[in-house]
């Protein structure tokens, strides 16, 4: 059978009837088989507090099946048996169809938990790092600090991690400096501005707080911050912080008295040496004990915490990044990370309507991002790894993002079940909530791994059309270049717009436009209509359209689909029963007539 023949289900609209349906009831799930397809029964598999039960489903409509899922657990696990009319038989799950018994692991999952905001599911997300973004004319009249490393905007960034410059090295962007160029925002279709953080920090970086009650005046203090949430939410967009919740700096106000044996000593992890744990062994980074409940008061939980009340007027902030949010609240045996984002996601619903907590993870996120604490997660993992393999260079100065070894190069197939894998581990919704990341201020830019600037709009066009939030690294639209975190992290070059990727910042525009214009693209399914080891082609469905995307790493021939006619989204020909042969890397996306 053809990839388009095989049975399907997913967690969009066209497949289950109620993303976040009420505890105790049930939902309707559908799943979608060939007429080529000799299927004879199918049974939907669900589990009553860890109990196998079975439920029959019924043939509707021809192709399609219809069963009832009774929501008995928050979480509640699913699959599906079929059975043929040989006898054979077979099981569905998030990764597709198994012809063996395998494990739970990846199930479907339906969430009775509230999903995130609208708005943060939505839209598109830009990210900027404040040092190196731009200068207001009042960064001049600022004195450098005197831990800071002074340098020009055009100056080299320093970047390896042996020299002591690295952190230090300021170029003096600040929040003003936004607010100055935020049609360019607007040029690049995002409506999401999240910046890393702003408190006060002795590093260009400012993870290393020290203090969370004030902005750093650096970047032109609360007043400054202010006018940058006003500017932001004047155009209807939304405002997100940074917060580092697993850590403080060693010069934080907190850490100064606990050193001093204060009543704050008991918020750190301080041993009988007078030594105390931190994150990854960095000593400017103590970490946080948050079993202690007067930490959490303080960073977390209740209307006077760190957390809800930059939420608050005046500075109206959207919601949080939660830096290494895998590791806060975890240390040896302790493991408290559950009811830290329960605490922290609760006391934001407390103080907005729609607040979004998303948590930084750069690997496996299952067991965080299921249930009631972060929405979703930075999804390296499930988006940036399988991306980076299928469209790096051959030959590249791009270093890896947290392993010892290069990004490899592979093939389509690979990369499909990838990427169908850590959808099915965190589940439908958890994944759709989470950002595509190409870039980000922690890895190298997309531009250096690709190279190539026609691959380059085509890793922009899996950002957008592939389930998931695209998160823009501020630069990648032009094609800034670096060969790892601190290297991406280079000034954007307002001054010198001649050296711009016009292209490549038009292609993020438009499909920043066909995001926001095509449903399918925002809440759709995904169902694979042709993979090879150069093209990967899908279809985004939802019961308002059908989007046939199809996307090449390299030349290839014309490839035939047994699909309706549709109308070309971007600036190519329709879609007519075949896809067109391409002479290199390209992305073309189709509206398909229906049925």
């Amino acid at each position: 059978m053809s990839l388009l023949d095989r049975p399907h289900h997913d967690g969009s609209p066209l497949y289950l009837a109620d993303e976040a349906p009420e505890l105790g009831s049930s939902v309707v799930v559908r799943v979608r088989t060939s007429g080529r397809d000799p299927v004879s029964r199918i049974w939907l598999r669900t589990t009553y507090d860890a109990e196998p039960t079975y439920h029959p489903m019924a043939a509707r409509q021809p192709g399609w099946w219809e069963g009832e899922l009774p929501v008995h657990n928050p979480v509640t696990h699913y699959r599906f048996l079929i059975e043929r009319a040989d006898g054979s038989q077979a099981w569905l799950t998030g990764v597709g169809e198994q012809h063996w018994d395998v494990s739970d692991a990846f199930d479907f999952k339906v969430v009775t938990y509230p999903p995130a905001p609208d708005w943060a599911r939505d839209g598109v997300v830009y990210q900027i790092f404040p040092d190196r973004f731009a200068r207001s004319s009042a960064a001049d009249e600022r004195p450098t600090p005197a831990w800071a490393t002074p340098a020009g905007w055009d100056d080299t960034v320093v970047f390896e991690g042996t020299d002591p410059r690295t952190p230090t090295q300021f170029f003096g962007g600040d929040l003003d400096g936004i607010v100055a160029h935020l049609d360019h925002i607007a040029e690049v279709g995002a409506d999401i501005v999240y910046t890393t953080p702003v408190f006060p920090g002795e590093s260009n970086h400012r993870y290393n707080a020290s203090t969370f009650d004030h902005v750093d005046d650096l970047l032109g203090g609360d007043a400054a911050y202010q006018r940058l949430s006003t500017a932001i939410h004047q155009r209807g967009w939304r405002l997100l912080g940074d917060l580092t919740a697993n850590h403080t700096g060693d010069t934080h106000e907190w850490f100064r008295r606990a050193q001093g044996g204060g009543p704050t000593r008991d918020w750190y992890y301080f041993r009988p040496d007078g030594g105390y744990e931190t994150w990854m062994g960095h000593h400017t980074l103590p970490k946080l004990d948050h079993t202690n409940e007067d930490l959490r008061r303080a960073m977390i939980e209740g209307p006077d915490s760190v957390v809800a009340r930059w939420l608050r007027q005046p500075y109206d902030v959207d919601g949080w990044r939660i830096d290494v949010a895998n590791m806060t609240g975890r240390l040896g045996a302790i493991d408290v990370n559950h009811r830290v984002a329960r605490i922290l996601r609760a006391t934001a619903a407390e103080q907005r309507e729609d607040p979004l907590v998303i948590g930084e993870h750069n690997h496996d996120a299952f067991h965080d991002i299921d249930g009631d604490g972060w929405h979703g997660t930075m999804n390296y993992a499930g988006f940036s790894w399988p991306v980076w393999s299928w469209l790096r260079a051959e030959q590249t100065d791009a270093r890896p993002f947290g392993r010892p070894v290069a990004v490899p190069r592979r093939p389509g197939g690979l990369i499909r079940k990838s990427l169908d894998g850590w959808r099915a581990r965190f589940g439908w919704r958890a994944s759709t909530q989470s950002w595509s990341i190409l870039s980000s201020h922690d890895s190298a830019r997309i531009r250096t791994l690709v190279r190539d600037p026609a691959t380059h709009r085509v890793a922009a066009g899996l950002q957008f059309t592939l389930p998931g939030v695209p998160m823009l690294f501020a630069g990648d639209e032009i094609g800034l270049e670096g060969v790892n975190g601190e290297d991406g992290r280079r000034p954007m070059p307002w001054h010198r717009p001649e050296g711009w990727d016009r292209v490549t910042l038009a292609t993020y525009g438009a499909l920043s436009r066909l995001r926001r214009e095509h449903v399918a693209l925002r809440r759709g399914g995904l169902r694979w209509a042709h993979v090879g080891d150069d093209e990967l082609v899908f279809l985004r469905e939802h019961p308002e359209e059908t989007l046939l995307v199809a996307v090449r790493r390299a030349a290839g021939p014309a490839i035939p689909l047994d699909l309706p006619a549709g109308a070309a989204l971007l600036d190519h020909e329709d879609f007519a029963g075949e896809l067109p042969a391409a002479a290199g890397p390209a992305i073309r996306i189709w509206q398909l007539a229906s049925p």
